[in-house]
């Protein structure tokens, strides 16, 4: 014959296993971004390279920040004023971000949909404490 469980007890293992849930540790807040550095390279007519790292940072958005303000920094460097994305790769090794991207550099406003107006950028990053070389 099985013998009821006291409510009490019930009571007393259900507030056990809801206490060991509570203890597990917030999950880290994602790490301040560390600038690591980016090479650039002239692929031929306005097409430019670019090579950027970074540790730390929540996820690509902050990534994608960053490669912008090298871009921008390189198109003024190079007396242009603006920049169109034409692709950008984005991956994580060891927690560090690498991003190989590919931009045109143009003294005019290109035509497209991811264009960058270089000094407008470069305020920006400014602001932002985003290096832009």
């Amino acid at each position: 014959m099985t013998r009821p469980v006291p409510l009490l007890a019930l009571l007393a293992g259900l507030s056990a296993g809801l206490s060991a849930c509570a203890e597990t540790p917030a999950p880290e807040a994602p790490a301040e971004p560390v600038y690591i550095g980016s090479n650039a390279a002239a692929m031929g007519g306005d097409l430019h390279g670019f090579i950027v790292t970074m540790e730390g940072g929540r996820e690509a958005e902050d990534m994608d920040a960053y490669v912008e303000c090298v871009v921008a920094g390189y198109a003024l460097e190079k007396k242009q004023g603006f920049a169109r994305k034409v692709r950008t790769y984005v991956r994580q090794e060891g927690g560090v971000w690498i991003a190989d991207a590919v931009y045109t550099i143009s003294p005019t406003l290109p035509r497209g949909l991811k264009t960058i107006d270089a000094e407008v950028a470069v305020a920006d990053c400014a602001e932002r404490g985003i290096p832009t070389v």
